[in-house]
């Protein structure tokens, strides 16, 4: 018996997922982002590694969900990641396998079955994190109320020990460059341990209404479109690109003035926070 609940769970394979972390940073990211931002005032320090297993519980605007918690799992060094997939994409990106992904039938008594099993089996794991794109779907970051799958709220009602939720709401606006940004904010945690006498219907609430309230905060930010409101966490590429930006470089060079291709600095504007 022991076997088959060691057997729950996923493969997570060091070098795999450094090599995809690299990947994703170096190369992937930057051609299709102008820069990955975290919103301030949000995780203290401590925050970053409560004692016991993390749950991220976050939206889903878009496909490049996995790609921006890829680089976001930086912050948490120490741990492994593990996320629910549809088990039809799982076959067609197999390599995920081994980087802690778990199939999960979708929309099937099946489906729930497998999710709670495995989801029960990370969070015996201290060090690990459940990352989660709680809505289930492709939903717009505006749409109000903020309504997540039932599952995580029956594993949590379930939960014995120690453990923390993390909120995470993502964003990708255009603001003054040709690509967009990537936006996120770590919401309030919640401490399981202060809830555990919470039913599913009652954490289910919990976690919809603690979502909603940091995906209104980044939007708020989001809106002002001012980096300063931001730590730049990752840079990816400014610039219009083409005989337009091949212009500027000259007329910088002969000028004896250093380049700076954003379209924010042809503006007049700065990103002191992004040249650091």
């Amino acid at each position: 018996m022991a076997g088959a609940v060691d057997d729950c769970l996923p493969q997570w394979s060091p070098r795999v997922v450094a090599w995809f972390r690299w990947y994703c940073r170096r190369y992937y990211f930057p051609p299709h982002f102008h820069a990955l931002r975290i919103l301030r005032g949000g995780l203290n320090p401590s925050d970053l590694n409560p004692p016991g297993p993390l749950v991220v519980v976050a939206n889903h605007p878009s496909w490049w969900d996995p790609i921006i918690c890829a680089l976001l799992s930086y912050r948490f060094p120490e741990r492994r990641v593990f996320a629910p997939i549809d088990s039809k994409a799982l076959e067609s990106y197999r390599f995920f396998r081994k980087m802690g992904f778990f199939g999960v039938e979708q929309g099937t008594a099946r489906g729930a079955g497998q999710f709670l099993r495995v989801a029960r089996r990370v969070l015996m794991e201290q060090d690990a994190i459940l990352w989660i794109t709680a809505q289930g779907r492709f939903t717009d970051p505006r749409q109000r109320p903020v309504r997540i799958m039932p599952g995580l709220g029956r594993v949590l009602a379930r939960l014995e020990g120690e453990a923390t939720v993390l909120p995470l709401a993502l964003e990708y606006p255009f603001w003054d460059e040709k690509t967009p940004e990537a936006l996120a904010h770590f919401g309030e945690p919640i401490r399981v341990a202060t809830n555990g006498a919470m039913d599913e219907a009652a954490w289910t609430d919990l976690l919809s209404g603690r979502l909603e309230q940091a995906m209104d905060r980044l939007a708020e930010a989001a809106i002002h479109r001012d980096t300063a409101l931001f730590d730049n966490f990752q840079t990816g590429k400014a610039g219009v690109g083409g005989m337009y930006d091949r212009i500027r470089r000259l007329t910088s060079w002969m000028g004896l003035r250093r380049f700076d291709g954003s379209h924010a600095a042809a503006l007049g504007k700065t990103d002191e926070k992004a040249k650091r």
